[in-house]
């Protein structure tokens, strides 16, 4: 029985086998495989090829478009520091906030047009929403115009301009504004490093220094005078960037970073800001106009301070104004008056018209000359040159004076400085007038040796003083330490000694200056008070200016001081200007270390004789 049952199901196993169907190689489906496979691979070598080798540019540059980028490195102004190396102008970091209104335009409706126009409405529950946001409903945007203290509606404007992918919305601004701007988030709002140029010394030097514009480019004074050597220059790399703003390979350098160059002032920061505090207070105590002050080293040229009133602020540009910013001791020119005196001296000494013991009679206190009249203010009768000096006499320098030549005299202001450059070398300079005739009137003559008819600055007339204290020699002036030149004789040197030895009655005793005496010193200087000139002849308004070296004994340095206009009945240089002079000369004096006189009078007097 087990037996048949194993016959059975063996033989119904059997026929299972038999009637099983099995699948049979397809040659027509592996070729159309293959073919694909085939064309696919063909396809895309062809286009690698068309890629690499026809057109490879196409997708290098796209690439490029996406990861290429020049970056600049910022070069920050050289620093300006006085002869001590304390900073006079120097370069901060700051940045600059600006706008893509093109980008800003993606995320922002402008108008509430546009805004109204961007509504979609919600078509299963008819709410109504807007695809951008309205300009005037965020809360961003015056947050911005706020911390950038601009008008909301002027920022409106500004960002207005879809086609436009470039505005500066605010320069100069700090980081705590940039990283305030960072955490409003808004898009199209970005910020670039620049430098901004700060000046720590503020009104002080302001009219030498000058100031930058925005781009920090130099503009007036000194800064825009070394305007080159103080920018440096940008440098620009070509670099590779990955998607997050990385730099993963620099490519090529595409301008060399140029370091700016610093500057050292021949300038004493401390002599400045008392020379500009004394000239300030004079101004105001006398309602004068304008005034300035040059402090020059006899020995070297160098220019220890240069101030002038009105200044402003370069900090605070909202204080510009062009008439602030002149530096009017270079500029500002005047007729010098009496101070031109000691010169006239001097010439009659070398042109050998006079000798140091004559005695000129200025009885009875006036001259006519060309058929006008030059008068002193009282009779002084028969007087040594120095006491012509000493009594600021317009007959007794007349009297010497028209014993000239016209062009002797000329020559002699000429060789003072006086109609020429002063060799500083800053922009705006003026010459002054020193005219050139060939015919002169005896009056012209005359009144040209009390200092009418010719113009100077107060840096040309220090430097003439500078000139007798030297012993006849010109340095040209410079205002930029380590620019020294060497000096030239340009009068004998016993005869700059000897004005100067006539030249301390001024401040004695029966002088015009007794106010610019400083204790322990010997004074040496000229006081010049001249009216005026207006359109047909001379007004009511005055130039007052002292003019002097200490010590006298061994001149170190000389100081100009020209107030411009004073008011009420304190008009003279004796009362306006000396007052100045002794105050600055005396700081300098002892800030620089320089001895007192001593009793050395008789002895440098013999030996310049």
């Amino acid at each position: 029985m087990n037996k048949k049952r194993t016959a059975t199901k063996a033989k119904g196993n059997s026929q299972t086998r038999k009637n099983k169907v099995y699948l049979t190689y397809s040659s027509g489906r592996y070729v159309f495989v293959a073919g694909a496979i085939f064309m696919i691979a063909v396809a895309l070598i062809a286009r690698l090829a068309f890629i690499q080798v026809i057109e490879p540019d196409y997708l290098t540059n796209e690439a490029d478009k996406r990861s290429l980028r020049v970056t600049t490195s910022v070069a920050h102004r050289g620093n300006i520091e006085d002869r001590n190396g304390e900073e006079l102008a120097i370069s901060v970091p700051a940045f600059a906030i600006w706008v893509d209104p093109k980008e800003v335009k993606k995320h922002f409706a402008f108008t509430r047009e546009e805004w109204e126009a961007s509504a979609v409405v919600n078509p299963k529950t008819g709410i109504e929403k807007h695809t951008k946001k309205y300009f005037y409903e965020s809360k961003k945007w015056p947050a911005l115009a706020s911390v950038l203290d601009i008008n909301i509606d002027d920022l409106a404007k500004t960002i207005q301009k879809p086609k436009s992918r470039f505005a500066y919305l605010k320069r100069q601004v700090n980081d705590p504004v940039v990283q305030y701007i960072k955490q409003l988030k808004l898009k199209g709002i970005s910020s670039q490093l620049e430098s901004h140029r700060f000046y720590p010394t503020g009104e002080i030097n302001a009219n030498i220094l000058g100031l930058t514009d925005l781009d920090s480019q130099g503009i007036e004074g000194i800064e825009k005078s070394y305007n080159a050597y103080l920018e440096g220059q940008a440098g620009a790399k070509k670099v590779r960037k990955d998607r997050l703003g990385n730099v993963i390979d620099n490519i090529e350098i595409l301008k060399e970073k140029k370091l700016a160059g610093n500057l050292q002032l021949t300038i004493d920061q401390r002599i400045q800001a008392v020379a500009y505090s004394e000239l300030k207070r004079s101004i105001k105590i006398n309602n004068a106009t304008s005034g300035s002050i040059v402090v020059i080293d006899i020995n070297t040229g160098e220019i220890y301070a240069m101030a002038n009133y009105p200044s402003f602020n370069p900090n605070d540009r909202d204080q510009y104004q062009a008439y602030k910013l002149r530096n009017r001791a270079i500029t500002d020119t005047f007729e010098p008056g009496s101070t031109v005196k000691p010169l006239v001296v001097a010439s009659a000494l070398i042109n050998k018209k006079t000798d140091v013991d004559e005695i000129v009679n200025t009885s009875p206190g006036w001259m006519n000359v060309g058929g006008r009249r030059v008068r002193d203010s009282h009779n002084y009768g028969k007087m040594s040159l120095a006491k012509i000096l000493k009594k600021s006499s317009n007959v007794g320098v007349s009297k010497l004076a028209l014993r000239l030549k016209p062009e002797q005299l000329q020559q002699t202001f000429a060789d003072f400085g006086l109609g020429n450059d002063t060799g500083i070398g800053l922009i705006g300079e003026s010459v002054g007038r020193l005219p050139f005739r060939h015919r002169w009137s005896d009056f012209e003559l005359a009144t040209m040796s009390f200092g009418y008819g010719i113009t100077a600055t107060t840096l040309q007339l220090a430097k003439a003083y500078a000139i007798l204290g030297s012993g006849g020699v010109q340095y040209p002036l410079s205002i930029i330490k380590g620019t020294q030149q060497p000096g030239e004789q340009v009068i004998p040197s016993n005869i700059a000694r000897e004005v100067v030895a006539m030249m301390e009655g001024v401040t004695e005793q029966g002088g015009t200056a007794r106010k610019a005496k400083v204790e322990g010193y010997r004074i040496a200087g000229k006081t010049g008070t001249s009216r005026k000139a207006v359109a047909g002849g001379y007004g009511d308004d005055y130039v007052a200016v002292f003019a002097g070296l200490a010590p006298a004994s061994r001149p170190r340095f000389a100081i100009a001081v020209m107030i411009n206009e004073p008011q009420g009945d304190r008009y003279y240089a004796g009362d306006v200007a000396a007052p100045v002079f002794s105050a600055v000369m005396k700081s300098t004096l002892l800030l620089t270390h320089v001895l007192p006189d001593g009793g050395e009078q008789s002895y440098t007097y013999l030996e310049a004789k």
